[in-house]
């Protein structure tokens, strides 16, 4: 099953270091999964000012609950506090690189 990830940084003044402080291991963990298969593809969400607020990716797995135990309880960005609010949105995808 396919699913979007829509997360949102906090805003406070200290969400951007703390972005960037994990963002290695995030993109680390991302390659990871891209080269399994499971991510289809994933983008910055972007203010105003072109600054990362937040995250949105598009994976396939077998469950919400194969994404939250696989994926998300080893996320960077959730374990270092950088996403504060995330919607897991089941969809289905047209067309695929």
């Amino acid at each position: 099953m396919e699913f979007m990830l829509i997360a949102h940084d906090g805003n406070d003044d200290e969400a951007l270091n703390r972005r960037l402080a994990a963002r290695e291991r995030h993109l680390a963990l991302f390659d990871q999964f891209n080269q399994m298969g499971i991510f289809k593809y994933g983008c910055a969400i972007l203010n105003d000012n072109g600054q990362m607020i937040g995250s949105v990716v598009v994976s396939e797995f077998s469950s919400r609950e194969e994404l939250e135990n696989t994926w998300l309880s080893r996320e960077p960005y959730v374990l270092g506090g950088v996403w504060k609010n995330i919607e897991i949105i089941p969809i289905r995808t047209r067309a695929r690189t």
